[in-house]
């Protein structure tokens, strides 16, 4: 083993029942610099990791080698891999909503983590965490480690499983797509965190993710993944600019760009076909269509309020406005952007569209029909025309119940529909049609991101908010999704609201944009005045923190 490396992978092949998803997997990790692993959804970067750590569950077969400065993880039982895990190999898991325990508070969680591994008092324990919560730049950490999960929001989960991945101090730090909840500001800050942490330790770091505008800032050097296998890996500047496998100039094509915008995305699927894209493609005679001028939605004056303290007696002694007097309106056929941070009210005023939750002020109308009076089984009838891709896939769709059976669902519900549309639904948001009976569960992130896609469209509703509807797919299928969204909102003439923490996405979505901070929307235009003549400061660092190659 080469004294400069901390882990040497020879060899990794993976199986589930005899079917192998990893072969011949080969890497080395040198001291202090950082692998990141790029590929599509379902490629096997995660299985790889999981590996590693013994996470793997009991129907896989693993074989090959992995050595840690002279130790072979891969013949360890679990007692070995016990004292492994936290302690010499750390890993942030993708999906924050469903890795926290949700009857435990966030700061316990951590607080385990760390009194595993070291004798520590729980006085000296809770300060060290709170510490590390400041570190990672959680709002309120104080608040936050006596919170649970479910009261704080997705980006703050995120932050506290980050939390929990440091507190020991790892040798070899895994981040499975640390970032993806997060927007670009956190992200960046979390970036420059893991980078700090990387040169005060000497933290090894395997970074996965499906940005490459991400990889570009933190990666020393690249492998890229595809159906399991190594398509091609070196260092970083070599892969990112001088890219030799069609799959991995196809990868790098298709992020949406920020200097234009183009009428589709090129895909994956064109440069594996040998199909260069072309300008030609943009369909330039082919004007888009133009947002109705008579508004769909009109929002007056929203405000949702959250009770934090109640005192004996139930009354509230302490509130926070989760939205904060917002006002605007949504025409048809429009796609609205809204941007903003992590918690700044962005997927509660979504929700409050929708009567999802209730707000505490102002007026929602659909049609100029107010939404606020309906009765239950009124607001029931209107919901076919409502729907929303919310933002964890995992948590939003039942486990016990197929994924075909889940697209099907609001047909049962609301009234016609056979088998045949699903699947057909199934093939234009890139499911395949064997997966009908397949469970949540056996399908990857970025797949079941897919499945709440099609159950939103599957019933051709007029507004579709899409909370965060992409930050779970790599690019690749990203850009297949987006292309889909609006072929969707140019055959039926949908109209979106798109919640997003990518502001690349939404400059290529959107045909207004909505910047909110703090509950308020603090700016709005088109996606190039917004990015090329911002007028808050707030806006600018937004644009500023987009990770470019």
């Amino acid at each position: 083993m080469d004294k400069d490396n901390i882990l040497e992978v020879r060899d990794l092949k993976v199986a589930f029942d005899g079917r192998t998803v990893v072969e011949n997997v080969n890497f080395s990790l040198r001291r202090g610099t950082t692998l990141g692993i790029v590929g599509e959804s379902g490629s096997g970067k995660s299985v790889s990791t999981l590996a590693l750590m013994g996470l793997l569950p009991k129907n896989a077969t693993v074989s090959g080698s992995a050595v840690l400065e002279g130790s072979e993880l891969l013949t360890l039982d679990e007692e070995g891999f016990r004292g492994i895990r936290g302690k010499r190999i750390s890993m942030i898991f993708q999906e924050p909503m469903t890795s926290l325990n949700p009857v435990q508070k966030c700061g316990a969680q951590v607080v385990e983590m760390l009194r595993q591994h070291e004798e520590v008092t729980a006085q000296d324990a809770r300060e060290r965490v709170i510490g590390l919560f400041s570190e990672v730049l959680l709002p309120r950490p104080e608040k936050i480690f006596d919170s649970y999960p479910h009261e704080i929001s997705g980006g703050q989960k995120q932050r506290v499983m980050i939390a929990m991945a440091l507190v020991n101090k790892p040798d070899i730090l895994i981040a499975d797509e640390p970032t993806t909840a997060l927007d670009v500001t956190v992200q960046k800050t979390i970036l420059e965190l893991l980078r700090d942490l990387q040169e005060k330790h000497g933290t090894s770091i395997i970074f996965i993710t499906h940005d490459l505008g991400v990889i570009a800032q933190v990666a020393d050097e690249i492998m890229v993944m595809y159906r399991g296998k190594v398509m091609e890996q070196g260092p970083a500047a070599e892969i990112l600019h001088n890219p030799k496998e069609p799959y991995t100039k196809g990868l790098l094509a298709c992020r949406p760009p920020l200097e234009d915008k183009p009428r589709r995305l090129p895909t994956v699927e064109e440069y594996l076909e040998g199909e260069r894209y072309a300008g030609a493609t943009t369909d330039s005679d082919a004007s888009p269509l133009s947002p109705h001028p008579s508004p769909l939605l009109s929002v007056k004056d929203l405000s949702v309020t959250y009770t934090l303290k109640r005192n004996f007696f139930g009354k509230p002694v302490q509130t926070l406005k989760g939205v904060d007097g917002v006002t605007f309106d949504i025409m048809e056929g429009e796609t609205l952007g809204l941007v903003g941070e992590s918690g700044c009210g962005k997927s509660t005023l979504g929700r409050a569209l929708l009567r999802l939750i209730e707000h505490s002020s102002g007026s929602v109308s659909y049609r100029s029909k107010p939404l606020d009076t309906l009765s239950n089984k009124e607001m029931r009838a209107l919901r076919p025309k409502l729907q929303i891709i919310f933002q964890d896939p995992y948590s939003s769709l039942n486990p016990r119940i197929t994924i075909g059976d889940a697209i099907r669902e609001p047909l049962t519900v609301h009234g016609g529909g056979d088998r045949s549309k699903v699947l057909e639904l199934m093939e234009q948001v890139g499911l395949r049609a064997e997966w009908y009976s397949r469970y949540p569960h056996e399908l990857s992130g970025g797949q079941r991101q897919r499945v709440c896609i099609a159950r939103a469209l599957i019933l051709q509703p007029e507004l579709v908010i899409c909370d965060e509807s992409v930050s779970a797919l790599d690019v690749s299928v990203q850009a297949q999704v987006l292309n889909l969204l609006n072929d969707l909102k140019e055959k039926y003439h949908y109209t979106y609201l798109f919640i997003t923490h990518d502001l690349s996405v939404v400059h290529y979505m959107a045909d207004r944009i909505m910047v909110m901070q703090k509950g308020k929307v603090v700016e709005s235009g088109t996606p190039d005045d917004l990015f090329h003549n911002p007028q808050t400061d707030y806006t600018r660092t937004l644009i500023d923190a987009i990770p470019r190659i």
